[in-house]
């Protein structure tokens, strides 16, 4: 490999999480718990080596909710930089799902209101992601450390 091409090289974590909508105005929501990511976001998590992006969020879901999703819709990409590592977040939007809602050790999930959960505590950048899965441009969310919170800069096409 010449040393250009080196250059270019960074460390990349994958993950993704799921908006899941029942048709009746709900939305799934997950009250993360032991995990340095808390507060009320969708189910989601980390992409397995080899495995592609939208059978880990299928994975994911079923893990922590019980539920198998059907035709997830790619939503867009929320991404950060840490401690050397690009962080990468494939968004999904499924409206298709099965089986018994079961909570799991990341957290209590629960159907909730569009608005109820807009007004929880929610976890770190999920203003972000709600902001991308209700619009139908805006595609990229990259943010950053500024003084002592985070800001994102949003990117649509």
């Amino acid at each position: 490999m010449s040393e250009t091409s080196e250059k270019r090289l960074e460390k990349v974590r994958f993950m993704n999480m799921c908006m899941i909508q029942d048709g009746r105005g709900n939305v799934l929501a997950l009250d993360k718990v032991n995990d340095s990511y808390t507060g009320t976001t969708f189910p989601g998590g980390h992409v397995e080596p080899g495995e592609l992006f939208f059978q880990s969020m299928i994975r994911e879901v079923w893990e922590e909710t019980g539920l198998t999703i059907e035709n997830p819709e790619f939503r867009g990409l929320y991404h950060w930089h840490k401690d050397g590592v690009h962080h990468v977040i494939t968004l999904y939007r499924a409206y298709t799902f099965c089986g018994e809602l079961e909570s799991s050790e990341e957290g209590r999930v629960y159907w909730i209101s569009l608005e109820e959960l807009k007004a929880k505590k929610l976890a770190s950048g999920m203003e972000y992601v709600l902001e991308m899965m209700e619009s139908e441009t805006i595609k990229e969310c990259y943010v950053r450390r500024e003084a002592d919170r985070y800001v994102g800069t949003v990117h649509g096409n």
